[in-house]
């Protein structure tokens, strides 16, 4: 089985979290831009993949195409580079952050846990729609 679904917007990386004093307690939380789009996530996989869950014990495979706006100050020769994907996004978020990101907002929706991916693939361009294009398949073999 083979999903495909795409989140709108500019990437998001997910956060470190962030700790509060109360007293003598320390409270660790997640920041609310990084739960704000991992709920995005999720929601645009229940609605695009119809809720659809892989089995608890499968071996998944994902592959992230992250893309990024077009900076509004790039010249026109630049510009085309991005277009052309001669010129690619080496800013923050990361590769890795953007996973994770993806991942946890698919936890207990698109899989048991994300321990299950055994393959991850992370490409980021420019392009003048920003988003995120997921794909997760069950490996097989």
């Amino acid at each position: 089985m083979k999903v495909t679904f795409t989140v709108p917007g500019q990437p998001v990386g997910k956060q470190r979290p962030r700790f509060s004093r109360a007293g003598n307690h320390v409270r660790a939380y997640t920041p609310e831009k990084t739960v704000n789009y991992e709920t995005l996530v999720r929601v645009e996989y229940e609605r695009q993949c119809n809720g659809f869950r892989f089995s608890d014990d499968a071996q998944l495979d994902m592959r992230i195409m992250a893309w990024f706006q077009i900076p509004k100050s790039a010249s026109k020769k630049r510009r085309q580079a991005m277009e052309e994907r001669r010129v690619r996004p080496t800013t923050k978020p990361d590769s890795t952050n953007i996973a994770k990101a993806i991942e946890d907002g698919l936890n207990g929706v698109a899989y048991h846990d994300d321990a299950q991916i055994v393959d991850t693939m992370i490409r980021r361009f420019y392009g003048a729609e920003p988003r995120v294009v997921v794909t997760i398949q069950e490996v097989t073999g």
